[in-house]
């Protein structure tokens, strides 16, 4: 009996673990993004001249899309794990550990909405410049 509550745990700990590292996902991608954009930006102005300004723009345009579209994706795992739909229940403050699953993917998915408006933020100063002067 203690050898099946045990392996639940261990399970319930595995799944959980995996969901406390998506919670992070969704901000270090606005992160990058956010260091890559204004990084890549600065570099080319300095050294590259004002002929390469479409070349940064259309880069930055496509690490966007990218960015966006990894935040989608973790953003649709979490509402699953949210499970808000099925069961119309806002809260988890009940302590199980349905509930605690259920909170981790609310958080998640909360993050990458918040993740997803920073990324599209932070490029639209970089790419509506005209020229780096």
């Amino acid at each position: 009996m203690s050898d099946i509550r045990d392996e639940q745990d261990a399970h319930e700990f595995r799944a959980e673990a995996l969901s406390l590292w998506r919670i992070t996902f969704s901000p270090l991608i606005w992160a990058v993004h956010f260091t890559v954009s204004y990084g890549a930006a600065a570099v080319v102005c300095a050294k590259g001249g004002a002929d390469v300004v479409t070349l940064l723009r259309v880069g930055i345009g496509i690490g966007t899309l990218i960015a966006l579209a990894l935040i989608l994706w973790l953003a649709w795992g979490a509402w699953r794990q949210w499970d808000m739909p099925r069961d119309r229940e806002w809260e988890n403050d009940a302590g199980t550990s349905e509930d605690r699953h259920q909170f981790l993917g609310h958080a998640a998915f909360l993050l990458a909405v918040i993740s997803f408006i920073g990324v599209v933020y932070v490029s639209l100063p970089v790419l509506l410049i005209g020229s780096c002067g």
